[in-house]
């Protein structure tokens, strides 16, 4: 359906690239827009201070006043302009805050001009519909959510999350196993009014429904054999909080109505009791088998279904979103480095997880990298130190090429040992800046030897010493 607007907008667009401003006035114009431009936020909160604009597209990060700036200076001056935010770093905090702040929508850069345009004019139409739109919501004080990625798929995640801290309704969250569901739930709970409240995890599939009906509603002294006294159960725990419960396609239909109608009365009852106990619960559901698929077939109870997926949050699996794999893969390497050892991921070892499909999704990668920190060797994470089948991925894709040749290929690929020796010095010597005292101490070999292999393998003084001090470069000289 096409979006039309009745006269000509006029739209500021604030970024400090130059490449970016000047695409977006050609692509804007084009599109039967008025552009101008700021570099900074500043610039950006003057020019909307003394012109009226329909609508602001500012980047979030910028010197002299960064695009969460604008939106609350903005938000002051002008309650309904809508401001779109741009952002390359792709952090669920920052995006929660953006629109917690009062920002209209936010975009992952590289965006598509097409898809801009559409959402622009999707807010101005939205805007002059309904000219006192607000957000009421304040800013909160925001932790580490432990998601991470920058793909269109994250920033869709990032958005409902900060829809869904700003209400009480119901989750649910779906997606494949490894692919963040309690991250999710508790990023959910972090940025909500319930956040000095407990959040409690329960896995449904690891529990009788029994010991699940006890552990979640608690049950009664003399309820059974060992009830030897009164036990409050998770629900009364959580209380003013979120209660996460995980694999509830595992559960029977029995236990489905107990919790429906937990959700229903917002009561709930411990076993072998007649006494009910009022709770202030906010239930996120979570499961990696179709929900909607088995209410359909009679396999999960369809009122319960409805009654969870007020909002639904599909999380995307690894494989729909590849370009995340180097952020993720670094951000594991930086948790599992020490202070005096980073750890580095060479090209080799980037391209063979790229090449994999991760049915495991996050969590195969994570655990693919804790292996990798525990096998590298001076912190340098080459193919080898990946699960082998991870590591043989880029010489099947090779052999894959040209089947007829692949021993013959297999072959070439691989380097001489010299050349696996001259790499791995080139690699000690640019980690250490060029420095061949500390290119020695890293490989726990002498520095003479050092100065003789690069001799050997003609690696080039100007490289190599980029940082050294003088006073070895003359005792080089000298050995020489």
């Amino acid at each position: 359906m096409a979006i039309s607007l009745n006269s000509q907008p006029n739209i500021l667009v604030a970024d400090d690239d130059r490449l970016i401003r000047t695409t977006l006035e050609t692509a804007l114009s084009l599109n039967g827009f008025r552009v101008s431009l700021a570099k900074s936020g500043r610039e950006a909160i003057a020019a909307a201070t003394a012109q009226s604009f329909d609508a602001v597209i500012s980047d979030i990060y910028m010197p002299d006043g960064d695009g969460l700036s604008v939106v609350r200076e903005l938000r002051v001056l002008r309650p309904a302009l809508p401001v779109i935010l741009m952002t390359a770093q792709g952090e669920l905090d920052v995006t929660v805050q953006a629109l917690a702040e009062g920002a209209r929508d936010v975009i992952a850069k590289p965006f598509d001009i097409a898809a801009l345009t559409t959402l622009l004019k999707t807010h101005l139409v939205a805007s002059r519909r309904k000219h006192d739109l607000t957000t009421n919501s304040s800013a909160a004080d925001f932790s580490s959510s432990g998601l991470i990625g920058r793909s269109p798929a994250m920033m869709t995640v990032y958005k409902l999350i900060a829809h869904a801290a700003r209400s009480d309704a119901t989750v649910l969250i779906t997606g494949e196993s490894g692919t963040g569901k309690e991250l999710t739930a508790r990023a959910i709970h972090d940025f909500s009014e319930r956040k000095v409240k407990p959040f409690i995890a329960v896995n449904c599939s690891g529990l009788t429904d029994t010991l699940l009906e006890s552990e979640l509603f608690g049950h009664a002294k003399g309820s059974f054999t060992g009830a030897n006294a009164d036990h409050a159960g998770l629900f009364e725990a959580a209380n003013g909080g979120t209660l996460f419960l995980d694999e509830l396609a595992s559960t029977s239909q029995a236990f489905q109505a107990s919790l429906l109608r937990v959700l229903q009365s917002g009561e709930v009852r411990r076993v072998g009791s007649t006494q009910t106990h009022r709770v202030n619960v906010r239930i996120i559901g979570a499961s990696n088998a179709p929900l909607r698929e088995l209410a359909e077939s009679g396999g999960f109870r369809a009122d319960l279904f409805y009654r969870l997926s007020v909002l639904t949050i599909e999380l995307p699996p690894l494989r729909q979103r590849a370009d995340d794999i180097e952020l993720l893969a670094q951000h594991f390497l930086r948790r599992n480095s020490s202070d005096n050892q980073p750890l580095l991921l060479t090209e080799e070892a980037l391209q063979a997880l790229r090449s994999h499909v991760f049915p495991g999704n996050v969590r195969e990668l994570e655990n693919a990298l804790k292996r990798a920190a525990a096998l590298c060797v001076n912190g340098i994470v080459t193919p080898d130190c990946l699960p082998p089948h991870i590591a043989r991925l880029t010489i099947a894709a090779n052999i894959a090429l040209q089947p007829e040749d692949s021993l013959k290929l297999l072959a070439a690929d691989w380097p001489t040992l010299d050349e696996l020796e001259r790499r791995y010095l080139q690699l000690a010597l640019e980690k250490v800046h060029g420095n061949r005292q500390h290119a020695a101490d890293l490989l726990g070999i002498a520095r003479r030897t050092i100065q003789r292999l690069i001799m050997r393998y003609g690696l080039g003084t100007s490289d190599v010493y980029k940082d050294e001090p003088e006073h070895f470069r003359a005792s080089d000289e000298e050995e020489e």
